[in-house]
């Protein structure tokens, strides 16, 4: 059993006396105009009673509408509210890998700007983690979407996430999770990775949890995901089981796939002698034989070259500290 982590008092000093906050909150906005102002009002609502010294960055995507000059005109207001801008829309992965780097709390936690997160249900997350866990994963047991479009696909693609990858929870796609900072500081994000961070966290020991949490219908704007995210997160989940599973091992991959190959080229090799021997067919002209080898021989030759761009793209953003995103501006920011 792992040991259960001493509770914060609150705070952690810099080097320079200054305290950081004890709490992060991370939002990414894209197109909330609408939501903006009771999202804030919602959030410092649950925060104040928790008696903890907090920030809350808004991390807007590349808006087309107004949502960054109201985040601009409530960060006027209230100094615990930061603001940063990206120069177009980067996707919500880097918009969540942003609040990483910026976020100065001991606690960060994230969730959805457009209202189906209850920021209510901070408190119990912090209670979560104050037990000792690293990471703390909201379940939207009560799920308020559309059964067809949403609802059945995240559930297929959930339990298919758990079986694959170890990491058993029920709602992986739930934005509303709370990690400790110095497990996300180790979490590397690109593409499309942002659902799968506790099963990064898994990579380096995290201790993960999960508690049932408010969904609430969408009552303004619209969704920016549809059915087709769900075959974006099958394709995703092929490339965090290999780089779970064989980053540090390519060769288990490879030399698999060539065994396996080989095998094949044996039994093919001696169907087509003994078609030689006992039917008296052409070995050269064997079509069938030579179009099925050929379609095997593609299929893995691509798969591979997927899987081993897959491991140059990771090395590219470890190695030489590439971002995947570019800020035009910042408001009540200090890094």
């Amino acid at each position: 059993m792992a040991m259960k982590k001493m509770k914060s008092s609150g705070a952690k000093s810099t080097g320079s006396g200054k305290k950081n906050p004890y709490i992060s909150v991370l939002l990414p906005v894209y197109n909330e105009e609408e939501n903006i102002d009771l999202q804030y009002s919602k959030i410092i609502e649950a925060l104040k009673p928790l008696k903890k010294t907090y920030e809350v960055l808004f991390i807007d995507d590349g808006s087309t509408d107004k949502s960054y000059d109201l985040l601009k005109k409530i960060a006027a207001k209230d100094k615990n509210i930061k603001v940063i801008k990206f120069r177009k829309n980067f996707g919500q992965t880097a918009a969540m890998s942003a609040g990483i780097d910026f976020a100065q709390g001991e606690i960060i936690i994230f969730m959805d700007s457009d209202l189906q997160n209850d920021p209510a249900d901070i408190g119990r997350l912090l209670e979560k983690i104050n037990e000792g866990y690293d990471v703390v994963s909201g379940w939207r047991k009560d799920r308020q979407d559309k059964l067809f479009s949403r609802k059945i696909p995240s559930r297929i693609a959930n339990r298919i996430i758990s079986k694959v990858s170890g990491v058993k929870l029920h709602d992986l796609g739930c934005s509303l999770k709370a990690y400790r900072s110095d497990v996300l500081k180790h979490v590397k994000l690109y593409g499309e990775m942002h659902r799968f961070i506790p099963i990064h966290a898994s990579w380096i020991g995290a201790n993960i949890t999960e508690i049932p949490v408010m969904h609430h219908a969408r009552q303004y704007g619209s969704s920016k995901y549809g059915i087709k995210r769900t075959f974006k997160v099958i394709l995703d989940l092929i490339t965090v089981k290999f780089l779970g599973s064989y980053a540090a091992k390519p060769i288990y991959l490879y030399g698999g796939f060539g065994m396996l190959m080989m095998f094949s080229s044996a039994i093919s090799g001696i169907a087509v002698v003994l078609m030689k021997i006992l039917k008296g067919v052409d070995m050269s002209g064997n079509p069938l034989l030579l179009l099925t080898v050929l379609f095997i021989l593609l299929s893995v030759i691509l798969a591979l070259m997927g899987l081993q761009a897959e491991v140059m793209i990771r090395i590219y953003h470890q190695t030489d500290e590439k971002s995947n995103y570019y800020v035009k501006e910042t408001f009540n920011v200090k890094k």
